[in-house]
């Protein structure tokens, strides 16, 4: 069970789902994976819901900004990355030829956060932390334990990376070919995989479940969907899902790191 105090800068530290119904998604997620909510006010009737395990933060659970909303963008996880300089970290990346979506801005006093979109289309978001470091404990059941991002060109996304993070990769064989397995400062930080159309490149977040087979039953009672798996990848059985309001992650029942 890792219980995390603290980051180093390009260490994936955050999940936050933004959800197009958010008081359903909080009843399918506490069904699935046993997390209850903390729902802190910020603003008129809106409020951002932290999701808590034995105590800790884990993940978040928001409502989807109005402009997703009346562009018809399904609900979504997202990723965050631990930088020091969230402005630096965002004009670096444009430099290397990402879209600052959204620059960087003041969360309160939780800390500052850009929104960046990586040159082969993936969404991701800076964190520079204040108050929040994010989350509190990882790779445990109900946490997050891996990112995965599926690009259409894996050689160019990790170089893209390696310039803006630092970050190195490991290449492996995996069940569905090439796989590149990122490292930050030496500690395996996530992966990289093709894309399988017609899903757009993005991040995929992973969370600990301790009995996949009985994880999907509980999926399907509570509305959600399976699109991939059980898949065998030897050191954990895995499978990518769906909730009922179309937000994708992956259920991770296996070794987990400290």
């Amino acid at each position: 069970m890792g219980e995390r105090s603290e980051y180093t800068d390009g260490t994936f530290c955050w999940a936050e789902l933004t959800s197009t119904d958010q008081q359903a998604a909080k009843a399918f997620y506490a069904g699935l994976l046993g997390w209850q909510s903390d729902d802190r006010p910020v603003g008129d009737d809106s409020y951002y819901s932290m999701q808590i395990v034995d105590g800790k933060p884990v993940a978040a659970i928001a409502g989807q900004p109005q402009q997703q909303r009346d562009a018809g963008v399904p609900s979504i996880w997202n990723s965050y990355v631990k930088v020091s300089d969230a402005d630096a970290t965002a004009a670096r990346a444009k430099e290397l030829g990402a879209d600052v979506h959204a620059p960087p801005f003041d969360v309160m006093t939780a800390g500052r956060m850009a929104v960046i979109q990586d040159p082969q289309g993936a969404y991701f978001l800076l964190w520079q932390p204040g108050d929040h470091i994010g989350a509190a404990l990882v790779n445990a059941p109900g946490a997050l334990v891996w990112n995965e991002l599926q690009s259409p060109d894996l050689d160019a996304s990790a170089s893209f990376y390696g310039e803006l993070f630092g970050w190195s990769v490991e290449k492996m064989d995996g069940p569905q070919g090439r796989y590149l397995a990122i490292l930050n400062q030496g500690a395996y930080n996530g992966g990289i995989r093709d894309v399988t159309p017609p899903a757009p490149p993005s991040w995929l977040v992973y969370f600990g479940v301790e009995d996949l087979d009985a994880a999907l039953v509980k999926l399907g009672e509570l509305g959600g969907s399976t699109l991939a798996g059980p898949i065998d990848i030897q050191m954990a059985m895995i499978a990518v899902v769906m909730d009922p309001q179309g937000a994708v992650f992956a259920l991770y029942d296996g070794q987990l790191a400290p």
